[in-house]
């Protein structure tokens, strides 16, 4: 299969606790409701104009709260062996500046790949007014990385996969060691190549990750 395409996506655990003493907000509630439901429909492949995204949980999956402030990753290539795909919720901590009306929770899919390289890494953080920029891989040593997953809400490129099964219970999956949740709809393959990757990620986890030729510096654009 070979497809390219952008999506926007979310995960799980659990929503904002409402201050002690105070009722539970109806309005928040059902918002929080409506998104567990949308992991069971979240197709791990791409939908709209081609490609698809990468994420994952597991042994080394995110099991952290994230920062709510989302961060750009490309790269001009990346390859993998042992990539599985599926929807799930990711939480801030209770009462994050940065929940907005989301109920401190962000829809996202869930990648997980065994073995990946990438062809010059770029991540980028907007700090308000400066961002943080880290770039590597660029020269003859590629970055290198190990149990790879990441929790992204958006993603383009052009991708292409070997031997690939889509439609499989998230629980069940088998290619990167990594499951996901029982009844969420998920894929998996051999393996993933995608050219010109671009990300938004709200968390990423790896057993090793090599970055030779690693520069971090602040700049007015990011990647």
């Amino acid at each position: 299969m070979a497809s390219s395409s952008d999506v926007t996506l979310s995960a799980d655990h659990t929503p904002g606790n409402p201050e002690s003493g105070s009722s539970p907000d109806p309005a928040r509630r059902g918002r929080v409701r409506l998104r567990r439901a949308a992991v069971m429909a979240v197709p791990a492949v791409a939908v709209a104009a081609g490609l698809a995204i990468m994420t994952a949980e597991g042994a080394l999956g995110v099991s952290f709260s994230i920062s709510g402030m989302p961060f750009t990753v490309t790269a001009k290539s990346l390859d993998g062996t042992g990539f599985e795909q599926f929807g799930d919720l990711d939480s801030m901590i209770p009462n994050s500046p940065n929940a907005g009306d989301t109920g401190g929770q962000v829809l996202i899919v869930t990648s997980a790949i065994k073995n990946a390289t990438l062809d010059s890494l770029c991540q980028s953080v907007d700090l308000g007014g400066t961002n943080l920029l880290i770039k590597a891989g660029s020269g003859s040593s590629k970055v290198q990385a190990s149990d790879l997953t990441t929790d992204s809400t958006e993603l383009s490129g052009d991708a292409s996969f070997n031997n690939i099964e889509i439609g499989n219970d998230a629980s069940t999956l088998t290619k990167a060691g990594v499951k996901g949740k029982k009844g969420v709809f998920s894929q998996q393959a051999d393996t993933v190549h995608i050219a010109n990757l671009r990300q938004t990620n709200y968390a990423t986890t790896a057993g090793v990750f090599k970055l030779p030729g690693l520069k971090l510096s602040f700049s007015d654009s990011g990647c």
